[in-house]
């Protein structure tokens, strides 16, 4: 009886770690986007707010240039869980994660985009003495 209670116990362990060893953070519109597919879908001089708000949803954050000119920022952080936080009493010490962070800046002269960027880069979360 202590076996089989043991054996549920290491079940359910396991599955709520392999649960929690994934995040994505951002707008996940972006998740499958690369330079190639925002130029197909955002045009310079063409594409208006409305056309990249109905094609990326609400921006992440919106600012603007010393001129006047509205910037809208997407970002989308998928990030996994990196094996030593798997290993018993090391989450004590700090945790590390590791994935890919896409961005997209896009600048707004009225309603058209002037202009627009796209990167996708690596990306790591460390705390404590994994830092």
């Amino acid at each position: 009886m202590k076996l089989q209670k043991m054996r549920n116990y290491v079940v359910i362990a396991s599955s709520v770690l392999v649960l929690v060893g994934c995040a994505s953070v951002g707008n996940h519109a972006l998740k499958d986007e690369t330079n190639e597919t925002v130029a197909q879908k955002i045009k310079e001089n063409e594409t208006t707010k409305e056309q990249v708000k109905q094609t990326l949803g609400a921006p992440s954050e919106v600012t603007f240039t010393d001129s006047g000119k509205e910037i809208w920022k997407y970002m989308l952080a998928n990030m996994k869980a990196d094996a030593v936080n798997f290993i018993p009493f090391m989450g004590l010490f700090g945790s590390s994660y590791t994935g890919t962070k896409k961005e997209l800046i896009i600048l707004f002269d009225g309603n058209i985009v002037q202009r627009y960027t796209m990167s996708e880069s690596d990306a790591s979360v460390k705390t404590g003495v994994f830092k």
